[in-house]
Parts: structure tokens; C-alpha cells; sequence
């Protein structure tokens, strides 16, 4: 991973944005220290994140005794909506 200061990365920002698109990872730092990275981008769907949410509060509900009610949760979210 390439680490670039901050001053650099704003006057090689074009550059630095073609190497992320090109899948390198690029942390821009300050005064030496990580402040952030430039990575490239992936799409990544609603649907998806919200099913892998759902599937590791199904987990979670398990781990923490068993059941996990979801017409309790729907009720829940519907009690606002009259």
C-alpha cells in the first residue's frame, strides 16, 4: 500500500485516482500520520447490504438465546405508521 502526503496527493490527485482505478491502494497521510485511503470503488447493491444486515442480526438473535420474532419486529415497525 502506497502511502502519499496530503500536500502531494492534492496537486497529484488525477494520478493518484487513475491508481485507485486501476485497484491499487492509496493512504493519504498528514504530518506522517493515516488520515485516509484512496481505494478503489466496488458497486455494491442495496438489496445486498440490507440482506447481509438481516442475516447478521438473524445470527446475532441466535447467539444471544433463540428466537428471533419477525412478525414481532413488522409490529413494531408498523405501530408508527397509523
Amino acid at each position: 500500500m502506497t502511502e502519499v502526503g496530503s500536500f502531494e496527493a492534492k496537486n497529484t490527485l488525477s494520478a493518484l485516482l487513475e491508481r485507485a482505478e486501476h485497484g491499487e491502494e492509496i493512504v493519504i497521510t498528514r504530518r506522517g500520520r493515516p488520515v485516509a485511503k484512496l481505494v478503489p470503488y466496488t458497486e455494491t447493491g442495496k438489496r445486498e447490504r440490507a440482506e447481509e444486515a438481516a442475516r447478521r442480526i438473524r445470527e446475532r438473535a441466535r447467539a444471544e438465546g433463540g428466537y428471533f420474532d419477525w412478525e414481532e419486529w413488522k409490529a413494531y415497525r408498523d405501530a408508527g405508521r397509523r
